[in-house]
C-alpha cells in the first residue's frame, strides 16, 4: 500500500472505529509509525490521545495478520479502564487483561483468547513479566506491537519509578524486539533519552505535544511555620468548593496527613476521600471510582493516585507538600483543566520542607545483598533464574528484582532467555563497588532535581516559561497566567547575578572551583540575547572538564544550567565557561 492509502486506512478507521473524527498534531504520524514497523515514543499529557496512536494501527494490523498486542500497564484500574474503552472498538473479548483482579479460570481464558486469534489486545503488568513463564507465553504468540505505558517508570530517575519496568529492554528483546509503542504524560529530555536507552528503540519516531497548559494558572504560596501552611491548604481547598469551582485534588507527601486534610475538609461539609497506597485495594478503587463519577469534591493524595486518569472537569490541584521533581509536578498538575476551561494549581511551599525530599532521594545500597546475590551466581557458574535467586539467597522476589537492576546497570550482571549471569571474569567486590558508586550518582542527580524545584518555587521569574524550559520547550514571551506574571516580576530585565537569592551556587571559576559548584539550575530556561549566537544551544549535549556529559536544560542571562549525566543540574556562568574553557559542545 502507498503512505497516501495508509494514511487513508489509519484515519478511516480512526473515525468509523474509535470515533476520531479529527487527529491531533501527532497522532497520525504515530499511527503512521508504528504500522510502519516504526518504534515511537510519544510523550503527550492524558487525555491528548496517547492511546489512540497503538490502538488504530494495533487493531489495523491485527485484522490483516491475526498477530496480538501486548499492552504493558502498571496498574490494574488503567487496565480495566482501557478495556472498557477498546470493548467497542475490538469487539467483544477484542481486549483482554491477565491480571489479579480475574480468576485463574478467567485469565487462562484470557490467554486462549489471545492465542486464538480472537484478541486483538493483552494487557499485563510489568510484575508478571517478570516471570520467565509469562515472557514464553508472550514469545509464542509472535506479537505485532509492543506497548509499554507509563513510560517514564522505565527510567531509574524518573519520577515514580518501579523497579520491574527496568526489565522491560531485557523482555523485549527476548521477544525478538517487536515494533515499541512508549507512551508517556510527561518526561523531561534526560528522562526521554534513558527511556529509549532501557527499552533498546531504535531510530524511533519521538512525538512531543500538548506540553503548554496555558489555561492552568500556576502559583507559589511560601509559608514559614507548617502550622501556618496546614490552616492554608485546607482554607483553600474550602474555599475553591465551597465557591463551585469544581472537584480537585490535593498531593501531600505522607500518607497519615492525606487522612488528616480529608478528615478537616470532610469536617467542613466537603466529599473529600484520602487515597495511598495503605488502603486496600478495594477501598482505592471505590475512591477512584467515586471521584471519576463525581461523587467526591476532593481526593486528597500521595502521588499514588492519578496516574493515567482523565477526568476533564478537574478544576484546581494543590500540592499542601513540595514535590520530588519537576516531572512529577508537571504530571500532577496536568489533571487539571482538561476540558480547556480555567484552572489552578498551586504549590503550598515551605522550604524547611526539602529535608524531607532530600531524604527520600537518598540511596544507600545495601552492599552484603548485592554481594550474597553475586556469590550466588558466581557459585552457580550459570545463568539463574531470578525466582532460583530468590530461594538461595532468602531475599524476596520483588527485592531480587531491586538489586539485579543495581548489578544490570555496573554491566558485570546480564540477563538472558536462561536466566541471570555473571561475568567470570568479575571481582564481587569490584562489582558492589562499582554499583555504589553509580547509586551515589543517582543520589546527586535526584538531590539536584529537588534543588530544580526550589528554583522553581523561588522564582520570581514566568513559572510557565520556567516548567517549559526544564522539559526542553521554549515559551519566548511571559505567559500572563502565574502569580509572577500577575506581579509583574516576569517582565524584569534579564538575570541580574542575583543567583544567591534562590539558593543557587554559580560556576564562576575555572576547574577548581567548579568542582564547588551549586546543587542545581536557577535558570528560568531563557535563550540567549537576541543577535547572540548561542554557543551551547537549548538540548545540546556538552561535556565539562570535571563532570562529564551533560545536557543544556535553559538559558537565563549569563547563566546555563545544564543537567550533567552523573552530576545532575548545575548552574554555570556563561563567561567563565568561555573564559577557561570548562564546556565543549560534544
Amino acid at each position: 500500500m502507498t503512505e497516501a492509502i495508509d494514511d487513508a486506512g489509519l484515519r478511516r478507521l480512526a473515525d468509523v472505529t474509535f470515533g476520531l473524527t479529527h487527529l491531533r498534531e501527532g497522532q497520525l504520524a504515530g499511527m503512521r509509525a508504528l504500522a510502519a514497523g516504526r518504534d515511537v515514543l510519544a510523550v503527550m499529557p492524558t487525555g491528548y490521545g496517547k492511546s489512540a496512536i497503538y490502538q488504530v494501527p494495533a487493531l489495523l494490523l491485527h485484522r490483516e495478520q491475526q498477530r496480538p498486542t501486548v499492552v504493558v500497564s502498571p496498574l490494574i484500574s488503567l487496565q480495566e479502564d482501557q478495556l472498557d474503552g477498546l470493548r467497542e472498538a475490538a469487539g467483544p473479548g477484542g481486549a483482554v487483561a491477565v491480571n489479579s483482579s480475574h480468576s485463574a479460570a478467567g485469565q487462562e481464558r484470557a490467554w486462549r483468547a489471545v492465542e486464538n486469534g480472537d484478541a486483538a489486545f493483552l494487557f499485563l503488568a510489568p510484575e508478571q513479566l517478570a516471570k520467565p513463564s509469562t515472557v514464553e507465553r508472550i514469545a509464542g504468540l509472535n506479537i505485532v506491537l509492543f506497548v509499554v505505558d507509563e513510560a517514564h517508570c522505565v527510567s531509574a530517575w524518573g519520577h515514580d519509578f518501579r523497579p520491574d519496568y527496568l526489565r522491560l529492554g531485557e523482555v523485549r528483546e527476548r521477544l525478538g524486539n517487536p515494533t515499541t509503542a512508549a507512551l508517556t504524560a510527561t518526561a523531561s529530555p534526560p528522562v526521554r533519552e534513558e527511556i529509549l536507552g532501557r527499552l533498546g528503540m531504535a531510530n524511533p519516531l519521538v512525538l512531543v505535544h500538548g506540553f503548554d497548559r496555558p489555561n492552568i494558572r500556576l502559583e507559589v504560596l511560601r509559608h514559614h511555620e507548617d502550622k501556618a501552611k496546614r490552616r492554608a491548604v485546607t482554607e483553600q481547598v474550602a474555599g475553591l468548593s465551597a465557591g463551585e469551582r469544581g472537584p480537585g485534588l490535593v498531593y501531600a507527601a505522607k500518607r497519615k496527613d492525606t487522612e488528616r486534610y480529608a478528615l478537616k475538609l470532610a469536617r467542613s461539609g466537603l466529599r473529600a476521600a484520602a487515597y495511598h497506597a495503605g488502603r486496600t485495594p478495594a477501598e482505592r478503587e471505590l475512591v477512584h471510582q467515586q471521584f471519576l463519577d463525581g461523587g467526591l469534591d476532593v481526593v486528597v493524595a500521595t502521588t499514588a493516585f492519578g496516574m493515567g486518569i482523565d477526568k476533564p472537569d478537574v478544576r484546581f490541584v494543590i500540592h499542601a507538600d513540595i514535590p520530588e521533581s519537576l516531572d512529577s509536578y508537571y504530571q500532577q498538575i496536568g489533571r487539571a483543566g482538561r476540558d480547556g476551561q480555567p484552572s489552578l494549581a498551586v504549590l503550598h511551599y515551605r522550604s524547611e520542607d526539602l529535608g524531607l525530599r532530600r531524604y527520600f532521594a537518598t540511596h544507600t545500597p545495601d552492599e552484603s545483598a548485592l554481594l550474597a546475590v553475586l556469590t550466588v551466581l558466581r557459585e552457580a557458574g550459570r545463568p539463574l533464574p531470578p525466582q532460583t535467586l530468590a530461594e538461595w539467597t532468602a531475599f524476596p522476589l520483588r527485592r531480587v528484582t531491586g538489586l539485579l537492576n543495581e548489578l544490570q546497570d555496573t554491566g558485570a550482571v546480564t540477563a538472558g532467555h536462561d536466566g541471570v549471569r555473571l561475568d567470570p571474569a568479575a571481582d564481587p567486590a569490584q562489582v558492589v563497588e562499582r554499583a555504589v558508586d553509580l547509586a551515589a550518582a543517582r543520589e546527586r542527580v535526584d538531590k539536584s532535581r529537588i534543588a530544580m524545584i526550589r528554583s522553581y518555587a523561588e522564582t520570581h521569574r514566568c513559572r510557565r516559561q520556567f516548567l517549559l524550559g526544564y522539559f526542553g520547550e521554549d515559551l519566548p514571551e511571559p505567559c500572563g497566567n502565574c502569580d509572577n506574571c500577575t506581579a509583574g516580576t516576569a517582565l524584569l530585565p534579564e538575570h541580574d547575578g542575583g543567583a544567591a537569592a534562590v539558593g543557587v551556587a554559580v560556576v564562576a571559576a575555572g576547574p577548581g572551583a567548579a568542582a564547588q559548584g551549586g546543587d542545581a539550575g536557577g535558570s528560568d530556561a531563557h535563550g540567549s540575547d537576541a543577535g547572540v549566537v548561542e554557543p551551547f544551544p537549548l538540548n545540546s549535549r556538552v561535556e565539562h572538564a570535571l563532570w562529564g556529559p551533560g545536557l543544556v536544560m535553559g538559558h537565563d542571562g549569563d547563566l546555563l544550567t545544564v543537567l550533567f549525566d552523573r552530576e545532575g543540574y548545575r548552574t554555570l556562568s556563561r563567561k567563565a565557561v568561555l573564559g577557561h574553557g570548562l564546556l565543549t559542545r560534544s
